[in-house]
């Protein structure tokens, strides 16, 4: 059972992520860089937007910063209302858990596990029934093109096969945002623009809130709002 916070993804005119004033540096003296610079940002359910500029401009940050993976030096991150520095550490994680999708670069699936039970293994930890965990994971990988292949390992797939099941893996547990660092960046052209196309499928569908961070332009072509970094800060 999704645990119990205030974020209704159906809602499109409701402002599920803010920043303010977001801040970070790494390094110190000579070798400091602010990686955020004061950043401020609204994203409303539903969008499908990119957060863009070139290597070094600070859209991984800024992802990973939103989905609680790292910490701010200053500024406040909000999702639906829910300020994450206020939340424990096991409720950040239950909140990650149960309303936020991940989809990285590198995949980061369970080597030792097949590619249904990558897809299944959130599920299992949100306490949901094997009867419907088996079900969504049949239905998801069927989606994304991998039915014959849930039995594969990560390493018995292609590149864009083990993203496929990253993708699905995001999706299956139907959270109310989808954050995705560079998900095409390891992938051919052709590959790229089938799970693109298919995660736009998918969010027009799901209502879901997918933010990106990207310098391909085959999801600027897609993404229905450009948000532009640069030096860590945000440009008109």
């Amino acid at each position: 059972m999704k645990s119990d916070f205030n974020l209704d993804s159906q809602s499109n005119n409701q402002i599920v992520i803010q920043t303010r004033n977001l801040c970070k540096t790494f390094g110190e003296k000579d070798t400091l860089v602010k990686a955020l610079d004061d950043v401020s940002l609204d994203i409303k359910a539903g969008e499908f937007s990119a957060i863009i500029g070139p290597s070094g401009s600070g859209k991984s940050t800024l992802l990973q910063m939103i989905g609680g993976l790292d910490v701010a030096d200053s500024g406040e991150i909000i999702l639906a209302g829910n300020n994450i520095a206020d939340l424990s550490s096991g409720a950040l994680t239950r909140f990650r858990r149960d309303h936020i999708g991940f989809i990285f670069q590198s995949y980061n699936l369970i080597p030792v596990l097949s590619a249904a039970e990558n897809v299944e293994y959130i599920m299992l930890l949100q306490g949901i029934e094997k009867v419907e965990r088996k079900e969504r994971t049949f239905e998801i990988l069927k989606q994304v093109g991998l039915l014959g292949r849930e039995n594969r390992r990560p390493g018995q797939l292609s590149g864009g096969q083990q993203q496929r099941v990253a993708v699905a893996r995001a999706m299956v547990s139907k959270p109310d945002i989808i954050l995705a660092d560079e998900p095409t960046a390891n992938l051919d052209s052709k590959t790229g623009i089938e799970l693109l196309d298919m995660m736009k499928e998918l969010n027009e569908v799901h209502k879901m809130t997918f933010l990106f961070s990207t310098h391909d332009p085959k999801i600027m072509d897609r993404a229905t709002r450009l948000i532009q970094l640069v030096d860590g800060k945000l440009t008109d």
